[in-house]
């Protein structure tokens, strides 16, 4: 993060010259940091650990799991990435950033874990499901996924 320290640096020399308070020095700095990381970010390939994309779904894939992974999927993930998967829902063209196609033949090579891992955690825009979906709901609309490619 060597660009963050500069970043940082320039920041403190610039207000130390101008003699802002030293509150805003602080502000303006996180405000820098924090959108410098979050282009720095949006640019690099997002991979899982290696033992979280080892990890197994514990739920068959079943008419229920189905059911409850749509279900989800509709009010949670439709709004970006589409009724296919597409990444062409209704609000993905205000994110200012692509969202992934569920349908890309790369996605779908994707381990269960490593999507298990991936809505857990989240990516800017995209919210961690970690806290807001249980463990049985993000298996189940990871079965739902895998069906979009059967459609």
């Amino acid at each position: 993060m060597p660009y963050l320290a500069a970043v940082r640096r320039s920041v403190t020399v610039f207000c130390s010259h101008v003699k802002l308070p030293g509150i805003l020095t602080a502000l303006l700095a996180s405000a820098l940091i924090t959108f410098s990381g979050e282009q720095a970010g949006s640019t690099e390939k997002w991979t899982a650990p290696a033992a979280e994309a080892r990890k197994k779904n514990p739920v068959a894939v079943s008419e229920s799991s189905l059911a409850a992974g749509q279900k989800i999927y509709v009010k949670r993930c439709l709004a970006c990435h589409g009724k296919t998967g597409n990444g062409d829902g209704p609000d993905a063209a205000d994110l200012g950033i692509d969202p992934a196609k569920l349908s890309d033949p790369v996605i779908r090579q994707e381990t269960d874990g490593e999507l298990f891992w991936k809505i857990t955690v989240g990516k800017k825009p995209m919210p961690n499901y970690g806290t807001r979906l249980s463990p049985a709901d993000r298996w189940n609309v990871i079965n739902y996924l895998r069906s979009l490619a059967k459609k």
